[in-house]
């Protein structure tokens, strides 16, 4: 059994992660800010390790000994300044980064985005030679980019890195739906163009096993795109999504002009564009298969909103 430390381990992907790497038998420690952080993950079974992500002398003292490190702390919020989002995601990958190399650890596993790619036009089957676009107007899409880009040029013979790449990330206590299921039932969320565009998606026990199997097998310094390998209408998905959360009004049309004017970017591209992704070499290289199949993906958000 391994040491793993995780950072974001408090946060939606991060939590189902710990659980994982638990019932897999490995010792967890994670870093956290605050107390409420801290209870949380102790409720896991976790170690909490109290810092500073963005000061590494803070935590990387409790790295050491460990096997991996999973990075999955970012900025969230896409709205936020640039300052803030450079701050949390550039410098708070660059931090962990350096964490790692003074603990020795020998693996770096990343969790990325497809956002990395956006800078305006959809992404449609592309693989993962397409370019990681920090010049890209978005400012969430250009600090993605950047931060991954800081992961796998630290890839060296002792220090093998990986990004895993999901696309839109869901499932019960997704911070996505709750934001959606929100803006729907104030009556503030829109279809563009219909809405009928073509996306791939994530299920949160998908992107963990991803994540897994990027310390397991990832080949160091490359990225890995890994989804539910069942793609759905945009439109489709959040009405089922919707109707779970007993939300029945209809949603806002937009035309692409006036989505233009009034949603700023990537919340627009996020919501109005085609995003599908190649898995092939996640499949060949990591030996990826969702381990969740999207009826039972579903059965899942359906079971926890019933509880709330």
């Amino acid at each position: 059994m391994a040491v793993a430390f995780v950072t974001g381990g408090s946060g939606f992907v991060g939590q189902v992660l710990v659980r994982r790497l638990l019932a897999e038998g490995h010792t967890v420690r994670v870093l956290v800010r605050s107390p409420e952080s801290a209870a949380k993950v102790s409720a896991l079974g976790a170690e909490p390790v109290r810092g500073e992500l963005t000061d590494p002398s803070t935590w990387r003292d409790a790295v050491r000994g460990s096997e991996v490190l999973f990075h999955l702390a970012a900025e969230t919020d896409i709205s936020a300044d640039r300052a803030r989002q450079e701050l949390v995601t550039v410098h708070g990958t660059q931090a962990a980064v350096d964490a790692a190399r003074y603990a020795n650890v020998p693996r770096f596993v990343h969790c990325g985005t497809e956002a990395a790619l956006l800078a305006g036009d959809p992404l449609v089957d592309v693989d993962e030679t397409a370019p990681l676009r920090p010049d890209s107007e978005g400012v969430y899409c250009a600090v993605k980019a950047v931060a991954e880009k800081i992961v796998l040029d630290a890839n060296a013979p002792d220090f093998a890195t990986v990004s895993i790449r999901p696309r839109m990330v869901w499932g019960p206590g997704s911070i996505l739906i709750d934001l959606l299921v929100g803006l729907a039932k104030a009556g503030q969320f829109a279809w563009i163009e219909g809405g009928r565009h073509t996306t791939d998606i994530t299920f949160v026990d998908n992107c963990v096993e991803g994540l897994m199997l990027g310390w397991r097998s990832g080949r160091p310094g490359q990225a890995y795109f890994v989804t539910d390998q069942h793609r759905v209408a945009f439109r489709d998905f959040w009405e089922t999504i919707f109707e779970i959360h007993g939300i029945d009004k209809p949603a806002t049309e937009l035309d692409a002009e006036t989505a233009a004017r009034t949603i700023p970017a990537p919340a627009r591209w996020f919501l109005g564009q085609t995003c599908t992704l190649r898995t092939d070499k996640a499949v060949a290289e990591l030996g990826y298969k969702p381990i969740v199949s999207h009826a039972a993906a579903l059965d899942a958000v359906r079971n926890a909103a019933a509880f709330r």
